[in-house]
């Protein structure tokens, strides 16, 4: 049976007793040399300072081209609420620049969620839980959470159902990972104008030494009137997938 490695932060930014220290954290987890770099850059659960960086590139999952790429910048150590995160996208015209916030535990309080194939910015009260903690094979969550959304002056009822499917080994463009798999269907409280509401599936193969994705697959679906009633609309089928972790100058 394949168990979940979950690590201090104290264990994972000292990069030398990681490896040194390995055989004694737990006999069934796999560290690995990268595994060790990338831990000792990014602390658990922020970044370990200003101007680290995660690269990502963002396939169209219906042709699998190339389409942007995504920079998730730390860009400061806490707001008021928690972490801030500076997403950057190279393709200006997909919409999907943001300043993200997470908890210290790493949920959501400011993320884009696709309403009607319209990334939207969402503020959570409180955070939306983007997995349990420790993570657990099988273990599975509904959450519902109020959301706010600019020239919306109701406030959107956001549901969260999740589960842990369990430990996966994947290889994304900056390596092999050992990872967690996490689906979450999430429906945002955006249904009007005859349409109903999105719903969204993420799946995301999830690095804890990391503390991010270093995959994450996300598809939407909503049914809306049309010549023979009602009929089902997909929106964009986006992947991204990490191709380089980047450290700031210390």
């Amino acid at each position: 049976m394949s168990h979940i490695c979950v690590l201090s932060c104290s264990d994972i930014c000292n990069a030398k007793a990681l490896i040194r220290n390995k055989a004694r954290i737990a006999p069934h987890c796999k560290i690995t040399w990268f595994m060790a770099v990338l831990a000792a850059a990014f602390c658990m659960p922020a970044f370990c300072a200003v101007g680290d960086t995660l690269v990502y590139r963002l396939v169209n999952g219906y042709n699998h081209e190339t389409v942007a790429t995504i920079r998730q910048e730390f860009t400061s150590a806490t707001s008021v609420q928690g972490p801030l995160v500076e997403v950057k996208v190279d393709n200006p015209l997909l919409g999907l620049s943001h300043t993200e916030i997470r908890t210290q535990e790493g949920h959501w309080l400011r993320r884009l969620l696709n309403s009607h194939d319209i990334p939207t910015a969402y503020e959570f009260t409180p955070a939306l839980p983007s997995r349990l903690s420790p993570q657990t094979q099988g273990k599975s969550w509904s959450v519902r959470v109020q959301a706010k959304v600019a020239g919306d002056y109701r406030n959107r009822s956001v549901r969260i159902d999740g589960d842990i499917l369990g430990n996966e080994r994947i290889r994304v463009p900056a390596g092999e990972f050992d990872t967690v798999k996490i689906r979450r269907i999430i429906y945002p409280g955006d249904a009007g104008d005859f349409k109903t509401e999105t719903r969204i599936v993420e799946i995301d193969w999830y690095m804890p030494a990391l503390d991010r994705s270093v995959r994450t697959d996300t598809r939407s679906e909503w049914q809306e009137p049309c010549k023979r009633g009602y009929c089902t609309f997909h929106g964009d089928w986006n992947v991204l997938e990490l191709t380089e972790a980047r450290t700031a100058t210390r």
